[in-house]
C-alpha cells in the first residue's frame, strides 16, 4: 500500500517502521493505523499526504467489508441493540480510548450518518447535549442512537454513562429528536441501556 519509500528509506524499512511505532504506542502492530488520524500519521517521517490516503482508506475498506459488504448506510435499519452492536463493533472493539459516537436515524429507523462526537473517558462535561444534537438537527434526523465503547472490555454502564443518557433522552424529548438507544461496546459483547432501562426512552 505504501507504494515507494522515500528518500532515506525504501518502503519495506518504512512500513517497518509504522510498524514499531503503532506497536510502542498501542501494543499492537496495526492499531496506528485505525486509532491515529491523517495528521498524526503525517508526522511519521517518510510519510506524506499520498500514503497516509492509501492506508486510511485501505483500513475504510476493510471496516465496511467487515460490516457487510459496503452497503448503503441509508439501506441498513435498526431496531435492537444487538443489531447497533454488529454494525459498529468492528469500529470501536479495537479501540484503546472510549470513543463516544452517534448514529443519525431517518424516520424509518434507517441509519443516515454516523458521527463521533468525543474521544476519551465520557462524562457529562465531554459529551455536551449541544455538540450531540447540533448536527441531527442541521441534517433532520428523526432519532439518534448513542453508541460508545469501553476498553475495559467490560460492557456494564458506569454512573456517568447512566447519568449521560438520562441527560440526553431528556434533552432528546424537548427538542423532538428521540434517543432511541445508547449501546456499549466491549469486546465481542454489548449492553443497551434500552433493553435494561426501558422506561427512560419511552
Amino acid at each position: 500500500m505504501l507504494g515507494t519509500g522515500s528518500s532515506h528509506q525504501t518502503a519495506l524499512e518504512l512500513a517497518r517502521h509504522i510498524l514499531a511505532v503503532s506497536e510502542e504506542k498501542y501494543g499492537k502492530s496495526l492499531q496506528f493505523l485505525i486509532e491515529d488520524t491523517e495528521e498524526e500519521l503525517s508526522e511519521v517521517k517518510g510519510m506524506g499526504p499520498a500514503k497516509v490516503a492509501r492506508l486510511k482508506a485501505a483500513v475504510e475498506i476493510g471496516r465496511r467489508l467487515k460490516r457487510g459488504g459496503g452497503a448503503s448506510e441509508k439501506q441498513i435499519t435498526v431496531r435492537r441493540g444487538k443489531e447497533v452492536f454488529d454494525y459498529v463493533r468492528s469500529d470501536l472493539e479495537s479501540l484503546d480510548r472510549e470513543h463516544f459516537c452517534i448514529l443519525l436515524l431517518n424516520s424509518r429507523n434507517q441509519i443516515t450518518g454516523k458521527e463521533v462526537v468525543s474521544v476519551g473517558s465520557l462524562d457529562a462535561s465531554i459529551v455536551h447535549p449541544r455538540e450531540i444534537f447540533k448536527n441531527c438537527i442541521k441534517k433532520s434526523a428523526a432519532a439518534i442512537i448513542l453508541v460508545h465503547n469501553h476498553p475495559s472490555g467490560d460492557p456494564s454502564p458506569s454512573h456517568d454513562d447512566l447519568e449521560v443518557t438520562r441527560r440526553l433522552v431528556d434533552v432528546g424529548k424537548l427538542l423532538g429528536i428521540h434517543v432511541l438507544d445508547h449501546v456499549i461496546v466491549a469486546d465481542g459483547r454489548f449492553v443497551s441501556l434500552r433493553e435494561s432501562w426501558s422506561g427512560w426512552f419511552a
